[in-house]
């Protein structure tokens, strides 16, 4: 590929609840017959995949998503106009409503992304689980959508303790008693909002898939783990790959059935046959490198789909590969931090 490619990837907070960004990062800088200048987009100068300088080549610190519409669309020109940016891979959900929204102007800016639409961004919603997962063939737990305090009381009386009690979009906590239930509740009302998710503890293995569909009923590719040590952030530190047929058959599903574009991941729990849908994020998650170590180079398939580039050969991935996140120490000269907090940019050529 003699043209090289401007790709802004967001997400690179690598720290003990790790964003996706540098999984991406790394995956695109492994395919050599990709020419690419990567571009990181940081929301806090202490992010830091801003100082891995072997993986991004220059890094902006983007305006949080709540500053609104004009400062985003501005700071996107202005990497634009600084950098030639062709492709941006934003990886956070709290930013893709406003990507999403906004797609028509930044394709109008000459960049292209390649993301759900706003519908389908709203399958992630934890109430709309049951009903995917009905007609993709596997199952929900027992879960209760509540509006009300009065409806959550009745709830944990009818539903069996332990019980999950959940944000519509983010936040998930386990509760073994009512008590516990109810400060849960309290926690995620007073931060969120209704509604309140309460959902039945399924006991099983935690099994994942990562994929992104073309946007046309068709899987560019999916990769499937089980977790088997993860974080007090519920994220993953060790995981294998697996193959369980009724979760992969599910996913190519959720495809076809969603003509879903862009990268996503199920969380599922299984036990024995029946496999659960927990749920959907739609984006790259921070374990995505590890579909790359294996031979599927999920990020780079998008790529390569979005500009009609020559396809990687098709190849199945071995069960039983192992995956260990690590912890990695980073010494460098503190002009990128003093730049990045009075200018809001780095190149990594710069630093010495």
């Amino acid at each position: 590929m003699d043209k090289q490619l401007v790709v802004a990837i967001s997400g690179i907070n690598a720290v003990d609840n790790p964003g996706p960004g540098v999984g991406v990062a790394r995956s695109l800088k492994e395919d050599g017959d990709l020419n690419l200048k990567i571009i990181g987009l940081a929301y806090d100068a202490m992010e830091p995949g801003i100082y891995l300088d072997w993986l991004m080549d220059k890094t902006y610190i983007m305006p949080y998503p709540a500053s609104g519409q004009q400062q985003f669309i501005e700071r996107l020109q202005y990497i634009k106009h600084q950098s030639g940016l062709d492709f941006i891979i934003p990886t956070l959900d709290v930013e893709l409503p406003l990507y999403i929204k906004y797609a028509d102007k930044i394709s109008q800016m000459g960049i292209k992304t390649f993301i759900p639409t706003m519908e389908q961004f709203r399958l992630r919603n934890k109430d709309c689980l049951p009903e995917i997962a009905r007609r993709i063939g596997i199952k929900t737990p027992k879960t209760a959508v509540i509006h009300s305090f009065e409806g959550f009381s009745q709830t944990i009386k009818r539903l069996r303790l332990p019980l999950m009690i959940k944000g519509a979009f983010y936040k998930a906590y386990r509760a073994y008693t009512s008590q516990e239930a109810i400060g849960f509740y309290h926690r995620i009302v007073a931060e969120w909002g209704y509604p309140v998710i309460v959902q039945e503890v399924v006991a099983g293995d935690e099994l994942n898939v990562v994929g992104v569909g073309d946007g046309k009923g068709f899987s560019l590719g999916s990769v499937g783990i089980k977790k088997m040590w993860i974080t007090s952030q519920g994220k993953i530190w060790t995981g294998v790959t697996i193959k369980n047929r009724h979760m992969l058959e599910a996913a190519e599903k959720f495809t076809q059935l969603y003509k879903w574009q862009g990268a996503f991941e199920f969380e599922c729990i299984v036990a024995g046959d029946d496999v659960y849908l927990i749920e959907i994020n739609p984006r790259f998650p921070a374990w995505s490198y590890f579909a790359t170590g294996v031979g599927h180079n999920l990020p780079s398939y998008m790529i390569r789909h979005v500009f009609n580039l020559p396809r990687l050969p098709a190849a199945d991935y071995e069960t039983g590969k192992l995956y260990i996140r690590y912890t990695y120490e980073q010494v460098t000269a503190m002009r990128p931090f003093q730049e990045m907090i009075t200018r809001g940019e780095y190149s990594h050529e710069k630093i010495v």
